[in-house]
């Protein structure tokens, strides 16, 4: 199958993003890159929970009264829609809509930047209520676990932000219509991570 051939809806296969050999062997990679993930979060949950409340005498810190849920599950439902909304743009991906899916995107990176935002107004408010990332064990093992998915967020914004920019006058085609389905399951996979993220650290911290 030519990976530049022009295609109507009509002749647009039905999974564009494994039509090629190509498209399989970089669903491989990506497999392997997330099990390689999955156990770097794992490993950071597993410290945070060693370290949890820990810190040096007359430093301690309490969860319970530290975080702030109302902030959190806004952050929380933001990045959710745009996993909602990255469905939506593979949707379209997968119907030949380039125009549709590329609006879709521009929502989800808008979506994922107003996380971002949140995210480092949150850590801020923490530093100015003396929760550094050098007070204590507990805010060290904070700040690396959620700062690391705060990292692999705009990871993968800019992954997006790369793909539109450099797709935008190619249209799709069997070479880039993988990388936008990657891409949108690398997504996916960072949403999933704040999911533990929010039960573990935030509602376990303050209903536990």
């Amino acid at each position: 199958m030519d990976i530049n051939q022009k295609y109507t809806p009509q002749s647009w296969p039905d999974h564009p993003e494994t039509a090629t050999l190509e498209g399989k062997n970089k669903f491989i990679g990506f497999w392997l890159l997330l099990a390689a993930e999955t156990v770097t979060f794992a490993s950071l949950f597993a410290t945070y929970l060693a370290l949890k409340d820990k810190g040096p005498s007359g430093m301690e810190y309490s969860a319970a009264g530290l975080f702030e849920l109302p902030l959190v599950f806004a952050m929380t439902m933001i990045l959710l829609t745009s996993s909602l909304t990255s469905v939506y743009a593979m949707y379209h991906m997968k119907n030949h809509n380039f125009k549709a899916m590329q609006a879709w995107l521009g929502i989800t990176v808008i979506l994922g930047a107003t996380f971002l935002g949140l995210e480092i107004y949150e850590f801020n408010h923490y530093v100015h209520l003396g929760f550094g990332f050098t007070n204590s064990a507990f805010s060290s093992a904070f700040y690396v676990l959620v700062g690391t998915h705060g990292a692999h967020v705009l990871f993968g914004l800019s992954w997006f932000i790369a793909l539109m920019i450099r797709n935008s006058k190619r249209g799709l085609n069997m070479y880039n219509a993988p990388k936008f389905y990657l891409a949108s399951l690398y997504w996916h996979f960072i949403d999933v991570v704040w999911v533990f993220i929010f039960t573990v650290v935030y509602l376990m911290g303050v209903i536990g």
